[in-house]
């Protein structure tokens, strides 16, 4: 399996794939839009996994919110279960999401674990980024 990029995105999607029974995974961002996806989903199911993804969240947000009785809550993960298999969507720090599915065999915490890395190497990549404007030096 490969994955289908809007942009740079494969280097995140690769590596949950070689997970075993991983069947697909989705690269959004949290308003849910889709900026990557496994071969797995066509575009329409990439973008329909997407939109749900970020409904999900969002209703995940508002739920810890009330259990804490507080105004906010930011979700570390999600996971879903059901008779086909799990959903595991990993919000980053930096407004964008992961969203993997495994069939019923996969090893929940293996996939965690991928995912939860990918999203770290994410937020180190991002760290590493020049800021906007920094090459152009010091112009008024």
């Amino acid at each position: 399996m490969t994955s289908r990029d809007a942009g740079d995105t494969a280097w995140v999607l690769e590596p949950i794939l070689q997970v075993p029974h991983v069947v697909a995974a989705v690269l959004l961002t949290r308003d849910g839009l889709v900026t990557g996806y496994t071969d797995a989903l066509s575009r329409p199911s990439a973008e329909r996994v997407a939109a749900i993804t970020s409904t999900v969240q969002g209703a995940c947000r508002t739920a810890a919110a009330a259990f804490a009785d507080r105004e906010r809550a930011e979700v570390r993960q999600v996971v879903i279960e059901s008779d086909h298999g799990y959903v595991l969507i990993v919000p980053t720090d930096h407004g964008t999401c992961v969203a993997a599915y495994g069939d019923a065999e996969v090893r929940l915490d293996l996939l965690a674990h991928r995912v939860h890395s990918q999203v770290a190497r994410m937020g180190e990549k991002a760290m590493a980024a020049a800021p906007r404007g920094a090459e152009d030096g010091a112009s008024a």
